[in-house]
């Protein structure tokens, strides 16, 4: 048990599930000896749904902007003890934003600080990741996006988004400081690359599709409970994205992928990036919607000429969800929580109606085997939001 785990943003959809899968010990037994879990916000053990194990440490309240580099290095340094045992950190720390300036700016300065933070407290540093995604190959762009340059399958080795939308993406200059500042260390590094993040968080969450912070499982849920058991669902998006190409990047799947590429440094390109995803095949909605809606006792159909509206149906029924918050006894705020990004489901289920799958065979060539289709991946999720009855 040589080895010790240090979570930024351990709160997040992709964090909790780094912290979990630590925690029932991915990929082992006898390799991870503690997991720091940091959050910017007070977070409980009970509230975090992890497992009561000693090896966890969560520490709530570091603001990785407040004060200076030293009073960073100062805080950390009395919050966690062993600190100095650090041999991997996960930086998935991410503060949303409505200016993308400040947003920006705010990334680049919480990645560096946290960076030379650990490189200084912990002499046991091995291995670092970086987080980054799809919008490394200009996917947020939508209609925008480069086809001339960029190609579907996306493979990692495609060149970067050129000007203007190349400094507008705070990845790029995390990437090019990291690179700089890591050549003549002894610990190594990636970048790992999800698309949209499926996953359970116990805090709501800005962006995440199958997680408590959107409202895909509310929406199934309240549609059955309005509907009944086994009505039809018709998929609330467009034909063109019922159609269009993904890989789903479930958190676990994220959180297995990375930990095995960091615990195998002789199996990996030090300082490059990687795509995670649940499957070598991408999928689409057109596979994805029935087996979703299968979870629900729904009976999930194509896209119709006028297709429902996620958000608008959860807004014209929550009289009914409010009484199944009752009966059921469940968790309240959820299906109308001003923490969740505002259309963001609307936004990937219209929006995204183009081909924008992942080429894995980086990813599955360094040894890693497992994969998890639609149900498995997703459903996992749902259950962890049934058993913090978020949903019923």
């Amino acid at each position: 048990m040589s080895k010790s785990a240090l979570v930024f943003g351990a709160s997040g959809v992709t964090g909790w599930s780094f912290v979990n899968e630590i925690l029932n010990d991915y990929p082992e037994k006898n390799v991870w000896k503690r997991v720091h879990a940091l959050t910017n916000r007070p977070l409980s053990q009970e509230q975090s749904q992890w497992p009561n194990d000693p090896r966890l440490k969560i520490v709530s309240g570091i603001d990785l902007l407040d004060g200076s580099q030293e009073d960073l290095e100062s805080n950390l340094k009395a919050k966690i003890t062993d600190i100095s045992e650090v041999t991997h950190v996960y930086y998935l720390a991410y503060k949303a934003g409505t200016d993308m300036q400040k947003e920006l700016e705010e990334a680049i300065a919480m990645f560096k600080r946290s960076t030379l933070a650990m490189d200084h407290l912990s002499p046991s540093l091995e291995f670092l990741v970086l987080q980054t995604g799809a919008k490394m190959y200009g996917c947020h762009l939508l209609e925008n996006h480069p086809t001339d340059y960029l190609h579907v399958p996306h493979k990692e080795s495609q060149p970067r988004l050129k000007q203007p939308y190349h400094d507008m993406l705070f990845y790029h200059p995390q990437l090019d400081w990291l690179a700089e500042y890591a050549k003549d260390k002894s610990w190594k590094w990636i970048d790992t690359r999800p698309d949209i993040i499926i996953g359970f968080v116990p805090n709501q969450n800005f962006y995440s599709l199958g997680g408590t912070g959107t409202v895909m499982a509310i929406y199934l849920s309240l549609w059955r409970e309005v509907h009944g058991d086994k009505a039809e669902a018709p998929f609330p998006g467009t034909e063109a994205s019922w159609k269009a190409l993904s890989n789903d990047s479930s958190s676990d799947m994220i959180a297995r992928q990375t930990l095995y590429l960091s615990l195998n440094p002789g199996k990996i390109e030090n300082g490059t990036g990687y795509n995670v995803a649940d499957e070598r095949t991408p999928s689409s909605w057109s596979k994805k919607w029935p087996a979703l809606c299968s979870y629900f006792g729904l009976k999930g159909t194509g896209p119709s000429s006028n297709p429902p509206e996620m958000r608008k149906f959860i807004k014209d029924n929550i009289g009914a969800w409010k009484k199944l918050e009752q009966e059921k006894g469940l968790q309240s705020g959820h299906a109308d929580s001003e923490k969740t990004y505002p259309g963001f489901e609307y936004f990937l289920m219209t929006q995204f109606d183009f081909d924008r799958q992942y080429d894995m065979e980086k990813m599955y060539g360094t040894g890693f085997s497992e994969e998890r289709d639609t149900l498995h991946a997703w459903g996992l999720v749902f259950d962890r939001m049934r058993k913090a009855k978020i949903i019923p």
